[in-house]
C-alpha cells in the first residue's frame, strides 16, 4: 500500500482502539438473532481462489463463495490499505478467514455468542453476517447449497430450540415432503417418507447409516440435514425419495455452558445441559464437549402413554483450526417407553372413539431400547488443494418390546357390520412381542481434490466406503398356532380397560440372524465452467451380501400346539451400479438453475430381514428428473428455492395375492411432484420458514395375473398427501421479548394402495391443520423465559398411518422452559 494510505489506516486503527472498537460476526443467522453458529469442526470445507490485493476486494470475495454479506463499521476507506495475501485451496470459512488476514496486523477470534472479531487487539469491526443453512457437514457434497443441484433442506438447532422440538419426528415437519408413519411389526421407532417413498433406512448420523429402530432425541443436533431425491452415489442402497442426515455437534475452540429445563401440561420433565471447554493444556487446537439430556414425557391426550429416556453424548477433538483434526464422539441414549400404537381403522375410516382410547395392557406393554454409537473421525488438509477424511464408528442397538396393535375384524368380532351397534364390537389386542440386537462396524474414507483438469476447475471426490452390519430379532406370538386364535382377550371398541391385567399364551414364532456386508467405491466430480456453468456427475459401485439364519417354529395342525423348530438359510448376493448426473447455470451470483438426474436401488435385504418370499427378487430401480432453482435474496439473509421432480420405481415388491410367502413383482409407481421454500430472516427481526409441498403418486401398472393388484392401478401410494403447507415465523419485539407462530397443514392419505382388508377397500386419514405458538423472553444476556403452545385448537387428526392402525396427535398442550447461557 502507499505510505499515505497505511498511515491513515493505520491511524484509524489506533482512534478505534482508543474508543473501544467493535466486533466482527461470522453467524450462521443475522446478528440480531442472538443464536450462535457453527463450530469450526461442524463447518465443511470450501474451494477458495482469492487472489491476493487489497482486503475489501478479498473479503468481497469471500462473501460472495461463502454465501454471506459483508460490511464495515470502520471508515471503509481505511479497509482498501489492508493487503491481503489471498487464498487458493480446500479450507473451512474460519481457516480461509485466517489465510486472507495472513500478515495483515488483524486476527479473529470467537466469543460466547458465536460471533467472531476481527482486527488488531480486537479493536477492528469488519462484520460477516452468513444465511442460516448455507451449507451442509458432509464430504460428498463440497459446495455452497446454492450450487448443489439437489433439494436440500436444513433445521438448525436454533429453530428446534424455539419450537420447543423435542423428537426427531417433530423436528422432520419443518420440511417439506415429508409425511410420517407409524411404526411396524417388529420395526419400531421413527418411521417416515420423503416424496412418497419409505425413508425408515434412509437416516444417517455424521454422514454414516444409523439404521437402529429407535426413537430419536435431537438434543445433540446442530443441524438436520433432508436431501430429496435418490441419492445411490452419495449414499447407496435405499434412498429413493432422499435421505436424513443428522449433525452432531462437535467441540468447539470457546468456552460456555447452556442449560434447558423445561415442564409440560402434559406432565413433561426435560432437562438439557450443553457444556463446552477448550483444553490448550493438552493440545493445540484442543477441546471437550458434553451434551445430555433427560425427558419424562406423556402425550397429550393420549393418557396412558409415556416416553421416558436420557442420553449423553460426549466429544473430543484435537487439531482443530489446524491442518490435521482428530474427533472422536459418542452417544447413549436409553428409553423406557409405554408404546402408542392408536386406534383401530374401521371400514376404511379411523374408529369413532374417544381420542384417548388406549387398547393395551397399561402395566404390560413396553418399548425399552439401548443405543451406544461411537465415532471416530480423522481429517488432514493437504497442500491447501486437498482434503483426507476417514471415519470409523461402531454402533449397538438394543429393543425389547411388548406392544398392543388394536384391530377390528371379523375374526375377532364376529360377522360385523356398518350398521352393528359400536357397544358390540370387540378389538382384537394383537400382541407385537420380541427381542432385538442390532450391530454396525464401518468405515469410510474419501479425498477431496480441488484443482484443474484440461485448464478446467473441478473439485472431485473418490472413497471407499463398507463394514458389516447385522440384526438379531427374536419374536414370539400370542395366537394359538393350531386354532389361530388370540390367547390375549379382547377389548370393547368403545370402553377398552388399560388397566386389565394382562393375560394370554406365548409361543416362539420366529429367531433370525442377519449378517449384511457392504462394500463400495465411489467418484463424484464437478467442473466449473466459468463462472456461470457447473457440470457434476458421480457414479458407484455397491456389492451388498446378506445372510440370514432363520429359526421358524412349526406347528400341526391338529392335537396340542408343540412345535419344533424349522432351519433355513438365505442370502442375497448383489453387485449394483448408481449415478448421477446435474447441470447448473447461474445466471447471477446469488442464483442458480440446474437440472439433475439421479438412481437408486432397494434391495430386499434392505432392512436385514430376508426370508423365501423376498431373497429371489431382483431389487427395486428408482430414478428421480429434477428441476429447481435456487435465490439467495434480501443481501443474502434469505434463500428462495423451488422445484420440480419426478420419480419412478420399478420392480414394486408386494406379497403375492395367491401365496403370501412369496414376494412377486407388482409392478411401477411413479410420484410427480413440486415444492417451494422461503427460509431466513425478512429483516433484522422477522425470520420466516415456510414450504409448500404438492405430490401425485400413482401405480403405474401392474400384471394381470396378480388379481387384486391391478385394481390398485392410478390409486395413490400409501401415506403420501397431495398438498403439505408449513409455516414457522418469529418476530423480535423490543425490549428482550420475542414472539413465534406457524402452522402445519397435511392433505389427505391413505393407509394402504394395494392390500385390502377384511373391512374395507383402503383406510383414509382425512386432512388436517395444526397450529403453534412460542412467547420468549430474554431476563439478561444469560437467563431466558420461554413459552411453547403445542396444536392450539385442540384439534383431533391421525398424525402417524399404518394400514393396520393408526395413532393420533397430541392435543394441546403448553410447555414452560428456562435457559441458562454462561
Amino acid at each position: 500500500m502507499s505510505g499515505h494510505r497505511a498511515w491513515l489506516a493505520m491511524g484509524t486503527i489506533a482512534a478505534w482502539t482508543a474508543v473501544g472498537g467493535g466486533k466482527a460476526v461470522l453467524a450462521q443467522t443475522a446478528p440480531q438473532s442472538g443464536k450462535s453458529g457453527g463450530s469450526q469442526a461442524q463447518l465443511p470445507v470450501r474451494r477458495f481462489d482469492i487472489a491476493a490485493g487489497p482486503l475489501d476486494q478479498a473479503l468481497k470475495q469471500f462473501g460472495n463463495e461463502c454465501g454471506v454479506t459483508v460490511s464495515y463499521t470502520l471508515p471503509q476507506e481505511t479497509v482498501p490499505g489492508f493487503r491481503s495475501q489471498g487464498v487458493t485451496g480446500l479450507y473451512t470459512e474460519q481457516q480461509a478467514l485466517k489465510q486472507l488476514l495472513s500478515g495483515t496486523g488483524l486476527d479473529f477470534s470467537i466469543d460466547n455468542s458465536g460471533s467472531v472479531t476481527i482486527g488488531l487487539r480486537s479493536t477492528q469491526s469488519v462484520q460477516v453476517n452468513a444465511v442460516a443453512g448455507d451449507s451442509i457437514a458432509l464430504s460428498k457434497f463440497t459446495g455452497p447449497l446454492l450450487d448443489t443441484p439437489q433439494a436440500v433442506n436444513t433445521i438448525s438447532k436454533d429453530i428446534l430450540a424455539d419450537q420447543g422440538v423435542s423428537t426427531f419426528r417433530d423436528a422432520l415437519r419443518n420440511s417439506p415432503g415429508i409425511s410420517l408413519a407409524a411404526g411396524e411389526g417388529a420395526l419400531q421407532g421413527d418411521n417416515l417418507t420423503i416424496r412418497g417413498f419409505s425413508a425408515q433406512d434412509d437416516i444417517f448420523l455424521d454422514g454414516v447409516r444409523d439404521f437402529g429402530s429407535y426413537y430419536r432425541d435431537p438434543f445433540n443436533y446442530e443441524q438436520i440435514d433432508v436431501l430429496e431425491g435418490p441419492a445411490g452415489v452419495e449414499f447407496g442402497r435405499g434412498s429413493t425419495g432422499g435421505v436424513i442426515n443428522q449433525e452432531s455437534k462437535v467441540a468447539q475452540l470457546r468456552p460456555f455452558m447452556v442449560f434447558d429445563a423445561g415442564l409440560g401440561t402434559d406432565l413433561t420433565r426435560r432437562f438439557t445441559g450443553d457444556i463446552n471447554e477448550p483444553l490448550p493444556h493438552i493440545a493445540d487446537g484442543a477441546a471437550f464437549r458434553l451434551n445430555f439430556m433427560g425427558n419424562d414425557s406423556n402425550v397429550a391426550q393420549r393418557d396412558v402413554t409415556t416416553n421416558r429416556r436420557y442420553g449423553v453424548a460426549p466429544t473430543f477433538a484435537v487439531g482443530l483450526n489446524t491442518p490435521t483434526r482428530l474427533i472422536a464422539s459418542a452417544l447413549h441414549q436409553q428409553e423406557d417407553d409405554i408404546p402408542d400404537y392408536g386406534i383401530p381403522w374401521y371400514f376404511g375410516h379411523v374408529a369413532p372413539v374417544a381420542r384417548q382410547n388406549y387398547y393395551g395392557f397399561k402395566h404390560d406393554n413396553y418399548l425399552r431400547t439401548n443405543v451406544d454409537i461411537g465415532t471416530i473421525r480423522l481429517e488432514h488438509d493437504v497442500d491447501g488443494h486437498g482434503l483426507l477424511r476417514n471415519v470409523a464408528r461402531y454402533a449397538h442397538y438394543e429393543r425389547k418390546w411388548q406392544i398392543t396393535e388394536p384391530q377390528v375384524n371379523n375374526a375377532s368380532s364376529g360377522t360385523i357390520t356398518p350398521q352393528t351397534p359400536l357397544d358390540q364390537v370387540m378389538v382384537n389386542r394383537n400382541q407385537l412381542q420380541g427381542i432385538s440386537d442390532e450391530a454396525e462396524l464401518w468405515d469410510q474414507a474419501d479425498f477431496t481434490y480441488t484443482g484443474k483438469l484440461l485448464g478446467i476447475r473441478q473439485t472431485a471426490v473418490i472413497g471407499a466406503e463398507g463394514g458389516r452390519e447385522s440384526s438379531d430379532p427374536t419374536r414370539g406370538r400370542y395366537v394359538n398356532p393350531v386354532t389361530m386364535l388370540n390367547t390375549v382377550p379382547a377389548a370393547s371398541l368403545l370402553h377398552p380397560d388399560e388397566d386389565q391385567s394382562f393375560s394370554g399364551t406365548l409361543y416362539p414364532n420366529t429367531q433370525n440372524h442377519t449378517a449384511a456386508f457392504s462394500a463400495a467405491t465411489y467418484l463424484l466430480d464437478t467442473f466449473d465452467f466459468g463462472p456461470q456453468w457447473q457440470l457434476s456427475g458421480g457414479i458407484r459401485l455397491d456389492h451388498f451380501d446378506a445372510n440370514v439364519d432363520t429359526i421358524t417354529w412349526v406347528y400341526p395342525k391338529t392335537g396340542a400346539p408343540v412345535g419344533a423348530p424349522s432351519y433355513n438359510n438365505f442370502e442375497q448376493d448383489l453387485n449394483k451400479g448408481t449415478w448421477r448426473a446435474a447441470l447448473v447455470y447461474k445466471p447471477k451470483p446469488n442464483g442458480s438453475v440446474y437440472f439433475d438426474y439421479g438412481t437408486s436401488f432397494d434391495p430386499s435385504a434392505e432392512s436385514l430381514s430376508l426370508t423365501a418370499a423376498t431373497f429371489a427378487v431382483p431389487p427395486e430401480q428408482n430414478e428421480t428428473y429434477e428441476l429447481g432453482s435456487k435465490w439467495d435474496v434480501n443481501n443474502g439473509k434469505v434463500t428462495v428455492r423451488g422445484a420440480l421432480f419426478r420419480t419412478n420405481r420399478q420392480n414394486v415388491l408386494e406379497p403375492s395375492p395367491t401365496d403370501s410367502s412369496i414376494d412377486v413383482l407388482a409392478g411401477s409407481q411413479r410420484v410427480d411432484g413440486a415444492e417451494g421454500v422461503i427460509q431466513g430472516h425478512v429483516t433484522d427481526r422477522w425470520e420466516l420458514l415456510t414450504s409448500y409441498t404438492f405430490l401425485h403418486s400413482e401405480t403405474l401398472n401392474s400384471p394381470v395375473t396378480l388379481k387384486n393388484y391391478p385394481a390398485a392401478i392410478g390409486l395413490p401410494l400409501q401415506n403420501v398427501p397431495e398438498n403439505m403447507f408449513n409455516l414457522w415465523t418469529e418476530y423480535r419485539l423490543p425490549r428482550g421479548f420475542e414472539v413465534g407462530a406457524g402452522g402445519n397443514f397435511v392433505g389427505k392419505r391413505d393407509a394402504n394402495s394395494t392390500t385390502l382388508t377384511s373391512l374395507s377397500s383402503l383406510e383414509t386419514a382425512p386432512q388436517y391443520w395444526t397450529f403453534n405458538a412460542m412467547a420468549k423472553y430474554d431476563i439478561n444476556d444469560r437467563i431466558a423465559l420461554q413459552a411453547n403452545v403445542n396444536n392450539l385448537t385442540d384439534r383431533f387428526y391421525l398424525d402417524q398411518l399404518h394400514p393396520a392402525h393408526v395413532v393420533p396427535g397430541a392435543g394441546a398442550s403448553a410447555d414452560f422452559g428456562l435457559k441458562f447461557k454462561f
